[in-house]
């Protein structure tokens, strides 16, 4: 279905944003929009908001599957406007998840489960929110590929992955269950990145609560939904593979001609495959079986 704007979508639908999960995806250009929108449906999320340009087209068999609304991702701060309109607008509890083009969310078993039964688990755990790392993806030959993308040959770090305490200065302590990670395109070409935008986590998958709000950081103004676990163990994480940082460097004419590939000696083909990410420590199971 197609709507005249966000506040249109929200008028319309509101019957949709009361359990979830529904995947909301901010389309800032051209490149993989409708893989991406396959990748989401697949993954088994009930609803997906498609937030893009008019000039975008979509194919046949996807039109009929989303929701698409005419947005505009130039300004950063328009993605966190839109999903902070969309939380005033859904029911508390209900599951909400974010992301952009050319990203994909892979998470434990994602090959035979669905994000359904994985956020009713963790909702079980009495968890409301879910650290994902966002990982880097790049294409290996950037002849071949000056976007930075490819499907088939796409790379990641297999190691160069760390974390830094929180601090939090009103206490003037660490936060307790926070950490800044830190890795993977934007730690290794660190020069080219502003040092606001250097961290790799992301809480992409939330559940809705009154005087919720997401920060122009990734992280919310409910510190308890900014913790990687609970107390009493560790829980489930995701991970979204992303070539939104490879391509951004290439877009951009200073690190264009300074990077002539993304590849060193800690590079792996990624698979596809959620158990690569486990293997790598790039997300875990938790109590999840």
């Amino acid at each position: 279905m197609m709507y005249s704007s966000l506040e249109d979508f929200l008028k319309q639908q509101k019957t949709l944003l009361v359990k979830g999960p529904v995947a909301l995806i901010f389309v800032e250009d051209d490149i993989e929009v409708a893989t991406t929108l396959r990748h989401h449906l697949q993954s088994g999320f009930r609803t997906i908001v498609a937030l893009m340009p008019d000039a975008f087209d979509l194919p046949r068999d996807i039109k009929s599957r989303i929701h698409r609304v005419p947005f505009d991702c130039s300004a950063p701060e328009n993605v966190f406007k839109a999903v902070n309109q969309i939380i005033g607008a859904a029911q508390p509890g209900c599951w909400l998840y974010y992301c952009y083009n050319a990203e994909f969310l892979f998470f434990p078993f994602c090959e035979t489960r669905t994000v359904a039964e994985m956020l009713t688990f963790h909702t079980e755990e009495r968890r409301a929110a879910m650290l994902t790392y966002v990982i880097d993806l790049y294409a290996d030959d950037l002849q071949k590929h000056p976007s930075a993308v490819s499907l088939e040959t796409a790379f990641l770090d297999k190691s160069g992955y760390y974390a830094q305490a929180r601090w939090d200065d009103t206490a003037n302590a660490p936060r307790e269950r926070q950490l800044d990670f830190f890795g993977g395109v934007r730690w290794r070409h660190e020069e080219h990145i502003p040092w606001t935008s250097r961290k790799i986590d992301r809480i992409s998958l939330f559940r809705v609560k009154d005087g919720l709000t997401l920060q122009d950081n990734h992280t919310f103004n409910d510190q308890e939904y900014n913790t990687y676990a609970c107390p009493w163990h560790h829980n489930l994480t995701a991970a979204v593979c992303s070539f939104r940082t490879a391509k951004a460097l290439k877009r951009n004419p200073g690190s264009d001609f300074a990077i002539d590939s993304f590849k060193w000696h800690n590079s792996t083909p990624f698979d596809w495959h959620s158990r690569q990410l486990l293997d790598l420590g790039l997300m875990e199971p938790g109590q999840w079986f």
